[in-house]
């Protein structure tokens, strides 16, 4: 078989069976970031309306499974078990490449640092992105309020309850401690998007479908199961519960929660996601890599 010891992709081991060679999918870190910069050149080239098309979807995919994994939280009366199930969304992003700002907030920049697009390309992408992700999430919201309330007729039941609990936590219960709710949330926002910016990042660790679904998973697992701040969630689960009968009013939603977490998930993306990885990878000898994603 070839030696396939100078693809930076994959890496060779023997097995214990003589003459027989082991392939890994496992893409090596600073590999891992050179791809995030083709990536946000790739992404700052796309026309405006593909780039609202994917964010559009990119919204609802993320809706669906908010109100799976509420449903399923409900179900069970385990937090944990709507944790686990609620990657599948971000998975399929990952999958069908679809436009998530939250994603964005941590692989565009990097385009800028190596001097690969421009500033006014990153804020075009999360315009653009921004506005698709909202355009989703809300027509999700809309056909979620008709099925799940047969059109105003019924109450909803137990989920319905969830999200109408959940609009009022995620913004009046910040306004009412003041200044410290503010940061609360802020920092609740960082905190999230510092693990599902890297749910972004693990995607690109595979060249396999099982790999990359594997590799999302993790951080965004870990980020639902903690009830952090994400701004694209929230652009569903906040409105559904307006929709629902929460006393909660555009003001409130917006002021207390979608613009601090917005500016919170973008910190938690560029600084802790994308631009560490940059700093320390970008220019990173072979030597401080994993020894074993060299050919052995």
């Amino acid at each position: 078989m070839p030696d396939k010891s100078n693809n930076p992709t994959q890496f060779s081991c023997r097995s214990d069976r003589p003459g027989s060679v082991f392939v890994s999918d496992y893409v090596k870190p600073a590999t891992i970031v050179s791809n995030m910069i083709d990536a946000s050149a790739l992404k700052a080239a796309l026309p405006a309306r593909d780039v609202l098309i994917r964010a559009m979807l990119a919204g609802a995919y993320l809706a669906f499974v908010t109100t799976m994994a509420f449903l399923v939280a409900a179900q069970t009366g385990q937090f944990i078990a709507g944790a686990v199930l609620f990657p599948a969304g971000f998975a399929l992003i990952i999958l069908l490449g679809m436009e998530l700002l939250t994603g964005n907030f941590g692989m565009m920049p990097l385009g800028a640092l190596a001097g690969r697009i421009s500033a006014g390309a990153v804020f075009r992408n999360w315009g653009l992105v921004f506005v698709g992700n909202l355009i989703g999430s809300l027509i999700y919201a809309v056909l979620f309020w008709i099925a799940i309330t047969d059109c105003g007729h019924a109450a909803g039941g137990p989920l319905a309850d969830k999200l109408r609990a959940l609009a009022v936590s995620k913004t009046t219960a910040y306004e009412a401690f003041g200044a410290a709710g503010m940061l609360t949330v802020f920092v609740k926002a960082i905190l999230c998007n510092w693990m599902v910016a890297l749910g972004s990042v693990v995607g690109l660790a595979s060249t396999s479908t099982i790999g990359k679904i594997a590799g999302c998973w993790l951080p965004i697992m870990i980020f639902v199961s903690q009830g952090y701040e994400h701004s694209v969630v929230n652009m569903f689960a906040i409105p559904a519960g307006m929709m629902l009968g929460a006393h909660v009013s555009l003001a409130d939603w917006w002021l207390w929660n979608e613009i601090p977490v917005t500016l919170g998930n973008l910190v938690g993306g560029f600084v802790f996601t994308g631009g560490a990885l940059y700093a320390t990878y970008r220019s990173a000898p072979i030597s401080n890599q994993d020894p074993a994603a060299r050919a052995a």
